[in-house]
C-alpha cells in the first residue's frame, strides 16, 4: 500500500499515467475502427451488444497480459531465424538471417488478417452481388454475432500486445499501466456507438475506413519484418485524409437541394 500511496503522491506518476492514457487512446483507434465496421455488419439490435462484448474483452485481455507482463517482454527476442538471400551486385547474393520473435510473429498474423478482412470488405462493397456471403436487405454481407466477436478477438490479440509493449516501454509501474489501459478503454467504448453511427450514416466513410485498415495491416506487416514506420506519418495521414473526406461531405451537404427549392422545380 505504501508503494501505492507513494505513486498517487507522486507529480511524476501522474504525468506519466496521462501520457500513457494518450497514447493507449491513439494505439486504440485502429482497434475501435474496425470494431465499429464489423459491428455495423450485424443487426441493428445487436450492434451495441457486439460492440460492448468487443471492447469489454479487449480491457479483459490487456489487463491480463498486464499480469504476466515478463512473459510479454520475452515476446520480443527471436524465437523464429530464417536465412535470406540479399541481392548485391558488388557481393554476388550474401545470405542475412530473418529473425522473428513472438510479437513479430503476432503483428505478422495480424497484419496479414487485416489486408485480407479489409479487401475482402472493398470488394463487398464494390460489388455485393459477387460475394457468396448472405447479404441483408440493403446489399451489405451479414455475419453472425459469433463471427463477429472472434474477429474482434483476433485483432484485440494484435492491438493488446502493441499497446502493452508501449506500456512496458514508458513505465515500470504496473498499476499506472493498469490505470491507463482502464481509463483508455473507457473511452474507446463510450466513443464506440457515435463513431460507428457515423460511419453506418456515410456510406463513403467506410470505404475510407477500411482504406485506413489496409494501411494498419500494411504497417503492421512492415512492422514484423524489421520496418518500423513512424506512428506519426500513420496518423498524420489518417488525419489528412480525413479532413478531406469532411470537405466532401460539407461539399455534397451544400449541393443538396433544400426541400423548398425542391417543391418549386416540381
Amino acid at each position: 500500500m505504501s508503494g501505492l500511496a507513494g505513486l498517487v503522491a507522486s507529480p511524476e506518476a501522474w504525468i506519466a499515467l496521462l501520457t500513457l492514457i494518450v497514447m493507449e487512446v491513439v494505439l486504440g483507434v485502429d482497434n475501435l475502427v474496425f470494431v465499429s465496421i464489423l459491428s455495423n455488419k450485424l443487426p441493428e439490435a445487436q450492434r451495441a451488444s457486439a460492440r460492448r462484448v468487443g471492447i469489454g474483452l479487449a480491457l479483459v485481455l490487456r489487463l491480463v497480459l498486464l499480469s504476466a507482463i515478463a512473459f510479454i517482454v520475452s515476446l520480443t527476442k527471436p524465437v523464429l531465424v530464417l536465412p535470406f538471400a540479399l541481392p548485391s551486385p558488388a557481393d554476388g547474393h550474401p545470405m542475412v538471417d530473418l529473425a522473428f520473435s513472438w510479437r513479430d510473429l503476432i503483428l505478422l498474423a495480424g497484419g496479414l488478417f487485416l489486408v485480407w478482412k479489409a479487401t475482402s470488405e472493398i470488394h463487398h462493397t464494390m460489388d455485393p452481388q459477387e460475394t457468396g456471403d448472405l447479404l441483408d436487405k440493403k446489399g451489405r454481407a451479414a455475419l453472425g454475432f459469433g463471427a463477429a466477436i472472434v474477429q474482434i478477438l483476433v485483432l484485440d490479440v494484435v492491438f493488446s500486445v502493441d499497446s502493452i509493449l508501449t506500456a512496458v516501454g514508458m513505465t515500470e509501474h504496473l498499476p499506472i499501466m493498469m490505470a491507463a489501459v482502464i481509463v483508455a478503454v473507457g473511452l474507446m467504448l463510450v466513443a464506440s456507438g457515435p463513431l460507428a453511427r457515423f460511419i453506418h450514416a456515410n456510406p463513403s466513410v467506410v470505404m475510407l475506413a477500411l482504406g485506413f485498415l489496409l494501411m494498419i495491416g500494411a504497417t503492421l506487416i512492415a512492422d514484423a519484418f524489421g520496418v518500423h514506420v513512424p506512428k506519426g506519418y500513420i496518423y498524420a495521414a489518417m488525419a489528412f485524409s480525413g479532413a478531406v473526406e469532411g470537405l466532401n461531405m460539407a461539399a455534397r451537404k451544400r449541393r443538396k437541394p433544400k426541400s423548398g427549392e425542391d417543391r418549386t422545380l416540381h
